[in-house]
């Protein structure tokens, strides 16, 4: 849901990225709704090979995970929207490095 302004003055707009290209959004507003009211459904694919995308938008649900300036698995929904954050979508498994933690086989 977008947040309320007051109707004498617009909202102040600013920018992200969203997989390399220019959002739009409405200080205040979520990632999700700042997606979807750019026509942006899909935030990420199931390693089965099916979209993912906003559904709850309460934080419930997890379906609308994204990369958040590099942090992995945030939700879009209740995340609200800063100036130049670089949001990507997820795809599938990531790999683990030493840097995760883990080690590669």
């Amino acid at each position: 849901m977008r947040p309320p302004h007051d109707l004498h003055e617009p909202p102040l707009r600013i920018s992200f990225k969203f997989d390399d290209e220019a959002i739009e959004a409405c200080e205040g507003e979520t990632v999700a709704t700042a997606l979807l009211a750019s026509g942006v459904m899909i935030t990420g694919m199931r390693t089965s090979g099916r979209t993912r995308g906003p559904y709850c938008l309460i934080g419930v649900c997890h379906e609308c995970l994204v990369e958040i300036d590099g942090l992995a698995n945030q939700r879009a929904c209740i995340t609200t929207v800063r100036q130049h954050m670089k949001v990507r979508r997820l795809t599938g498994l990531r790999r683990l490095t030493e840097e995760d933690g883990s080690r590669e086989p």
